[in-house]
Formats: structure tokens, C-alpha cells, sequence
């Protein structure tokens, strides 16, 4: 496994950003020290081939009657299409919606009743699109036996929402993890790790400070 390559990585090439003091927006409204681009993991051919090597064994540990690999679109795709390489496995991607021409597919590749499909997104923080593309697959008939991320920060909402909808979720790295590598390569100080970790617990109520 190459975790803390991939981790130290991220974190030189800033593909992962933390900034405690001047908290970012996400589209829900939740302030965030940290902010994660793991679209430019594309640009990086030895880091995606680390992420699709652990992605690809983690899944075959967690996984094991995985038949089909799908992706999320659209950040989930290249790194479904590599780790369904690495497994010679089949692969499917599921859209936001359905396209609103030709047969207004959703799903695009084939897949049946019997397949049992892991989904791949790069980055999981509530998990609301990569359950919402669970629901299309299991609309169209298939069967998704778990999900599988990049990285996730772990949040309270998304174990909550995982939980409730019944999905297994394994993710390569998360929050946790991250902040250690950053203390421990002295990106942050000792007061940052301890604030950061306090997002961590309650997003919500950390950034009513910034209010």
C-alpha cells in the first residue's frame, strides 16, 4: 500500500489545501479549514497509479464478489476505468441525471441482476451524490454491495447518511489520517492540528465562529 506517499503527495502538490484561519465555502454552506481538489490527481501518472493500486486491493479486501467497477461522474470515471483495469473487471458510470436525448440513459455500460457493483468517487463529504447514484444504479436493477473513495473527511453527516441508506463504504484515506501527516511534516502547528480536529467533530458548530 502507498498511504503515505499518496498522503504527502497531495499535500505538496496542494491538491489538498488546509487553512485554518481563512475557512473555505462548500456548496452546502459549510465552512471548512480544509478544501480538497482531487481532480488534479489526473495530472500526477505515478500518484493515480498508487491510488488505483490501493483502491483496487482495497476493494478485493472489503469487496471480494465485486463484478463490476462504476464510476461517479465526473470526478469518479478515470479513477474507476484504472482500477477496473488493475482487476480486469467490467465497468459502468452512473451520470447525475439522465441525458435529456437519445435513450435518456443514466447508466452507461451493461451490467444484470447478478452483477454486484462497487462505486467509485473521488471524494466523499455528506456521500449525498454517491447515494443518489447508488439509488439510479439499484432504479435500473442493479446491484451496488458497497462504495469506495479517494478520500473522505469522515463527517458525522456522512456516516449518518451511509448508515441510513444501508450502503457499505470503504474509503482508501480520510480526515484523521491526513491531519497526522500534516503534523507530522510541520504544516501545521500543534494549536492548528487541535482546531482542525474540532471541525472534525462538528463542522457545523465550528464555523458559526466565522459568522
Amino acid at each position: 500500500m502507498h498511504q503515505e506517499e499518496i498522503i504527502a503527495k497531495l499535500i505538496e502538490e496542494k491538491i489538498i489545501t488546509i487553512s485554518p484561519d481563512k475557512p473555505f465555502t462548500y456548496a452546502s454552506g459549510m465552512l471548512s479549514p480544509v478544501y480538497t481538489d482531487l481532480r488534479l490527481t489526473v495530472s500526477y501518472p505515478d500518484l493515480r497509479d498508487w491510488i488505483a493500486s490501493d483502491l483496487a486491493k482495497l476493494i478485493k479486501e472489503k469487496f471480494p464478489k465485486v463484478s463490476i467497477i462504476g464510476g461517479v461522474a465526473t470526478a469518479g470515471i478515470p479513477h474507476a476505468a484504472w482500477v477496473a483495469a488493475k482487476l480486469q473487471l467490467p465497468m459502468i458510470y452512473v451520470r447525475p441525471k439522465p441525458k435529456d436525448h437519445g435513450k435518456g440513459r443514466q447508466i452507461e455500460g451493461r451490467f444484470n441482476k447478478q452483477d454486484q457493483i462497487v462505486l467509485i468517487d473521488d471524494l466523499i463529504t455528506t456521500g449525498g451524490s454517491v447515494l443518489n447514484a447508488v439509488q439510479a444504479t439499484k432504479n435500473e436493477g442493479g446491484n451496488v454491495i458497497g462504495v469506495s473513495s479517494i478520500f473522505t473527511y469522515y463527517l458525522p453527516d456522512a456516516k449518518n447518511n451511509f448508515a441510513k441508506a444501508n450502503v457499505p463504504f470503504a474509503p482508501l484515506l480520510s480526515y484523521p489520517e491526513l491531519l497526522a501527516k500534516e503534523k507530522e511534516l510541520n504544516y501545521i502547528s500543534s494549536n492548528q492540528y487541535e482546531a482542525l480536529k474540532t471541525w472534525h467533530q462538528d463542522p457545523w458548530a465550528w464555523g458559526k465562529k466565522f459568522n
